[in-house]
């Protein structure tokens, strides 16, 4: 009878324990993409005083009925377009900015700059394969705008995952590359990295780039931070090797390396004359 008491609370507070962490589960299956996309919702930017005139908004249909906010540049002639996907927590307006000017905006290119469905300005709630939707329809956009113009898919951080599955489907004609920066094998392997103690199969949208870009047959460059402290650079690292892309690892994180190889991307990946 003396041992019954101990065994007693160590049973009750085992089931505390378990119940505890089931509750945890729980709430992160349900929370999710609000987790995995914290961009949605909110107002559209008012400061847009930094992108140059020429850039406007305009609004891209997806397939399945979404209407998407989107900055537009046209390309000069011969010149190409980047089709620019933003990561998880950003906004097109970064990218647009980026891809409006200095090297890109010196050679000519052009620039789509979507942001996905749920995010400031667009309708719809983000999902795996709803922001592929949306990244095939703002290709779709940018073709029907400027006919025969060759395209760059470029990505950032989730915006590289979009990037790679959008390549995957349309195939290689008319596409000059793609171009990565600070991208991941899979969400899986992201979801085991920051939530060791969660079972990565509760993910709804896995984003598997590993198991697609070994289908994509256009040239690949790769840019990581050595020390990103979101997505580690062994992760980049490892869709390179897959990939047999080009890698190019520099000192930065997560965002500080945006735009450091600009003018090495817009001369590699310029269209033939």
């Amino acid at each position: 009878m003396a041992l019954a008491r101990p065994m007693t609370v160590a049973a009750i507070l085992l089931v505390a324990v378990l119940a505890l962490y089931g509750a945890v589960i729980a709430a992160f299956w349900w929370f999710q993409r609000g987790l995995l996309y914290p961009g949605q919702g909110g107002p559209v930017p008012a400061d847009t005083a930094r992108l140059p005139p020429a850039v406007e908004t305009i609004t891209v249909p997806t397939a399945d009925g979404e209407r998407l906010r989107a900055l537009w540049l046209p390309p000069a002639p011969g010149a190409g377009m980047v089709v620019s996907f933003h990561g998880n927590a950003s906004l097109p307006e970064w990218h647009a900015e980026r891809f409006a000017a200095g090297p890109w905006r010196a050679r000519g290119w052009g620039m789509m700059a979507p942001a996905y469905r749920g995010y400031p300005g667009s309708t719809g709630r983000p999902s795996e394969a709803g922001l592929i939707a949306d990244g095939l329809a703002a290709v779709a956009e940018a073709r029907r705008r400027a006919p025969g113009a060759p395209v760059l898919l470029h990505g950032h951080s989730l915006g590289a995952a979009v990037a790679v599955a959008v390549a995957a489907r349309i195939g290689a004609e008319g596409v000059q590359g793609l171009y990565l920066e600070a991208p991941f094998d899979s969400m899986t392997a992201m979801a085991r990295y920051h939530f060791r103690f969660l079972p990565a199969g509760l993910l709804a949208d896995t984003w598997h780039s590993d198991r697609i870009i070994g289908t994509v047959s256009v040239p690949i460059l790769i840019v990581h931070g050595e020390s990103d402290p979101v997505i580690p650079e062994k992760y980049g690292a490892r869709l390179a090797r897959i990939a047999r892309a080009d890698f190019v690892g520099v000192p930065g994180d997560h965002v500080s390396i945006l735009g450091t190889r600009d003018g090495k991307a817009a001369a590699r990946f310029r269209p033939a004359p």
